[in-house]
């Protein structure tokens, strides 16, 4: 801190001392800051260059639908089992035991396969209360069977 002194020769002497802590304290809160949101610059990365809505350029070109992609297949995972639903079709696969069916539902995609052996694309929704070990498993499943094009809908199932 800045203060003035007397000395004995009449003059007065100056004595200057910078009080460095306040800014110590600054820095150290910015770049704590910093290295917060960085992190978070991070994850708003990958949602963004993940969606299919972006810019797009004239460059780039257009992306070409999937084979079969007018015929929808879609799984919901919902507390009472699985939902296949194929077209106008709906496949209800209930619990059993309290497990998924999951041997059901591979034999129900499997029997769509057949009718559709060039169909690759899937869409799979889950219910908010389910545990995301559970959508790994129907997206398993939907691989099993030959559906490689999966995409997650967002929202509950209807």
């Amino acid at each position: 801190m800045a203060h003035i002194e007397e000395s004995g020769k009449g003059g007065r002497a100056k004595n200057i001392e910078l009080n460095l802590v306040p800014v110590i304290d600054l820095m150290s809160v910015l770049i704590t800051f910093l290295l917060i949101s960085a992190v978070w610059t991070q994850i708003s990365m990958i949602q963004i260059g993940s969606s299919l809505y972006g810019k797009k350029s004239d460059t780039q070109p257009s992306p070409t639908p999937p084979p079969n992609a007018d015929v929808v297949l879609k799984v919901d995972v919902k507390p009472v089992g699985y939902v296949l639903t194929v077209g106008k079709q709906v496949i209800s696969l209930p619990m059993q035991g309290g497990q998924f069916d999951d041997a059901g539902l591979i034999a129900q995609l499997q029997r769509v396969k057949q009718i559709y052996p060039e169909k690759v694309d899937a869409i799979l929704t889950m219910a908010d209360e389910l545990p995301y070990d559970q959508l790994i498993k129907a997206m398993d499943n939907c691989l099993i069977s030959g559906f490689s094009a999966i995409s997650v809908a967002t929202g509950a199932p209807q």
